[in-house]
């Protein structure tokens, strides 16, 4: 394959100083590609150090960010790539080879996205390090539709936080949706795999990124996640349920924390049955008022938005 052109694409909001660490490390790749930044109307400088570090700086109102429709406006308003890698602000590379290493895959014309390894960020607690072990393994895996029995809905997972996609697969699905709360990033895999292509997971293409979460973000943050699986149970309905990996995940971190640190088990179980809490009852959503899920969820933007 010849030289692809590459975008990285950032949305920001806020976070001037996480930018920066990114951008960083964005200048020692050896990679070549050009950078893009939409800002949400940021009032801490961070639209700022985007200007003056990056000739391609878009500024959006931050009413009108959505997870989904803000990335697939970049995609369109800059159609002169073959591929987009995306990141998001507080994720930062953690060597010199990592967009050369994400874009690697589409060497295989089948592949259609590939999703990077996120390692915990420096800071990060017990709980946080296992997150990352337990989703990102060191080992690079190419994955389609046959895998579906053997990996479930892991079959369709990408997280945005540093993910790369081949314009012509994008396109092909119809793009990210706007529609969704979050999870744009599962929901185009979702459908790439459905159409023949291959999703990629490059354990090679590392980046720091990880959430010191709280019981309560813990709990918003998967009550969004109910709300997007609610509404697309196609997903579930091809890939399968969460049930058997959430059940993997438990006793998979509690052998992390071992008997040396047995005084934090019941945290985590606390913290894991919150999290089923929340996922159960959103579920439920069509029960909930508008106004008690916009106060459950972390994504509270979405519920003002006419996708709600």
């Amino acid at each position: 394959m010849s030289t692809p052109q590459v975008a990285v694409v950032i949305p920001t909001y806020n976070g001037r100083r996480e930018l920066e660490r990114l951008l960083d490390s964005l200048a020692t790749q050896t990679a070549t590609f050009d950078t893009l930044i939409v800002d949400s109307s940021s009032s801490d400088g961070t639209f700022e150090l985007a200007c003056a570090r990056c000739p391609q700086v878009r500024r959006i109102d931050s009413q009108d960010f959505n997870h989904g429709g803000t990335r697939q406006w970049m995609v369109e308003r800059n159609p002169g790539y073959e591929l987009y890698v995306f990141m998001t602000q507080d994720a930062y590379l953690d060597d010199p080879e990592g967009i050369a290493n994400i874009v690697r895959p589409f060497a295989d014309e089948q592949v259609g996205a590939v999703c990077g390894r996120q390692l915990p960020h420096l800071d990060a607690t017990p709980l946080a390090i296992h997150a990352r072990l337990f989703n990102y393994p060191p080992t690079s895996l190419v994955k389609s539709l046959a895998d579906v029995p053997r990996l479930g809905i892991k079959t369709a997972f990408v997280s945005n936080s540093f993910s790369a996609y081949r314009r012509q697969a994008l396109i092909e699905v119809g793009g990210f949706p706007p529609h969704v709360i979050l999870s744009e990033d599962m929901y185009v895999a979702a459908k790439m795999l459905q159409a023949g292509w291959k999703i990629a997971y490059e354990g090679r293409a590392r980046c720091r990124h990880s959430h010191n979460y709280s019981p309560g973000e813990e709990f918003r943050r998967y009550f969004d996640i109910g709300i997007f699986h609610a509404r697309e149970p196609w997903i579930r309905q091809q890939f399968g349920g969460a049930g058997g990996e959430g059940l993997r995940y438990v006793v998979s971190e509690l052998k992390f924390l071992g008997p040396a640190r047995w005084l934090a088990w019941p945290g985590s179980l606390w913290r894991n049955a919150v999290k089923l809490l929340a996922y159960k009852l959103s579920q439920q959503e069509h029960y909930l008022p508008m106004r008690l899920k916009k106060n459950l969820g972390m994504y509270k933007r979405y519920w003002d938005s006419p996708y709600a």
